[in-house]
């Protein structure tokens, strides 16, 4: 065990919207009994990518003792067949896919949203 950042879900909070799923590019995050879990620590890098997207605000980084991030691990748990998108991203703002363009976690108006690549600059810039 290691002290590090890793991803801390509460449950009370969590609605099992799984929109926190797709950010977690490990695939350390599923969604479990309509819970999102972090399923394995050693998968969790504590990036924080899934927060963004958390409508209720269920997702934080905290700093505790937890196995070290093992990158081999991610590798093969990615490979394996237990990592599923449980949704589809699209832009709230122009209805793209991400696999038409890349999309961005945002806060717009006090939610969480996705962005395409597209949209971002006119949003940012007005």
């Amino acid at each position: 065990m290691v002290l590090r950042k890793i991803v801390k879900i509460n449950e009370e909070l969590c609605n099992g919207c799984g929109k926190c799923v797709s950010p977690c590019a490990e695939g350390a995050i599923q969604i479990v009994n309509g819970k999102a879990k972090v399923i394995r620590e050693e998968l969790c890098d504590g990036a924080g990518f899934c927060l963004g997207v958390c409508p209720t605000g269920a997702l934080t980084i905290e700093e505790r003792e937890a196995k070290p991030f093992d990158h081999k691990a991610v590798e093969e748990h990615l490979k394996s067949k237990e990592v599923k998108q449980e949704i589809e991203i699209n832009c709230f703002n122009c209805g793209r896919s991400e696999y038409d363009a890349p999309m961005f976690p945002i806060r717009y108006k006090g939610d969480s949203k996705w962005a395409c690549a597209k949209c971002l600059p006119q949003l940012i810039h007005g």
